[in-house]
């Protein structure tokens, strides 16, 4: 009995981590073939993230299809490979986070060459929620006040700022929703633990910390600096988002490298750097 409670148990956590996982991740699924569209079962299809060194691999089914799941976001080589048949790479893909990608490789028959190499590839998404994803290089160049992402955040259609109070900074509303029904999980788990005026933890949707931090709202969530992208859903979610009715705000923290890297910034402001108005202008 204590064995098959220990079984249930382990089970129930395994499958709570792998939802909340599926939402800070990517999915690449896919079709392989030959040229002429017929399936190629027991292909190895291989995803190759070089940036951190970290690969999977599957197998293709009788109907020629793949799945890969709980991908880490980053840039990905996907090669097929299948005796009698030139391996096929397709190199550069992102996978951004919650993606769900469809793709279809046709595989040459086997000749001089030893593989084919496809710099591009169009694959489809068919992810069903409605949502917009803000990756680094928006991170990267645009300006952003208070060296927040709150500023990134109002790029997604639908999304309003609102009225906030001390420690409640970053608060916003998705599609008429209040604004404490936003839903936050930084690398798949759950940031919506505020602490309150009593220093209680209540389980809330704003995101913010007013006890905890000064800043408050999505400005304690993650730093600048350690944020490599984030998805907003805005509506139709998949099950595994079902917590809250507002926007769901997946946020994935930038992973190490096998190259030092840092960044260094400086904040100054001064009224000597302001531009004239008009009436200085108007006195010369």
């Amino acid at each position: 009995m204590k064995r098959i409670i220990t079984s249930l148990f382990l089970g129930l956590l395994l499958g709570l981590s792998s939802a909340y996982s599926q939402g800070t991740t990517a999915t690449l699924s896919g079709t392989v073939s030959d040229e002429d569209g017929a399936a190629v079962p027991d292909a190895i299809v291989t995803v190759r993230n070089d940036g951190i060194r970290w690969q999977r691999e599957t197998t293709t089914n009788s109907a020629g299809d793949f799945t890969l799941s709980f991908l880490p976001p980053g840039r990905y080589a996907v090669k097929a490979a299948r005796q009698g048949f030139l391996a096929t790479e397709i190199k550069d893909m992102a996978l951004e986070v919650g993606a769900q990608l469809s793709l279809k490789i046709a595989l040459k028959p086997a000749g001089p060459a030893e593989s084919v190499t496809v710099t591009a590839a169009s694959a489809i998404n068919t992810a069903p929620s409605v949502s917009t994803l803000i990756n680094r290089q928006f991170v990267e160049s645009l300006p952003m006040n208070g060296r927040s992402f709150q500023s990134l955040i109002i790029l997604t259609p639908g999304v309003v700022l609102t009225k906030t109070g001390f420690g409640e900074q970053g608060q916003f509303s998705v599609n008429g929703q209040r604004s404490n029904a936003n839903y936050f999980t930084v690398d798949g788990v759950s940031a919506n633990i505020q602490i309150s005026g009593s220093a209680t933890l209540n389980q809330t949707a704003g995101g913010s910390i007013p006890g905890g931090s000064a800043g408050g709202g999505t400005i304690s969530l993650v730093s600048i600096d350690a944020l490599q992208e984030f998805r907003i859903q805005t509506s139709t979610y998949a099950p595994e988002y079902g917590r809250s009715p507002g926007a769901q705000v997946s946020i994935v923290t930038r992973s190490g490298t096998n190259e030092f890297h840092g960044t260094l910034f400086e904040y100054f402001r001064n009224d000597a750097l302001d531009a004239n108005d008009w009436f200085n202008n108007s006195l010369g």
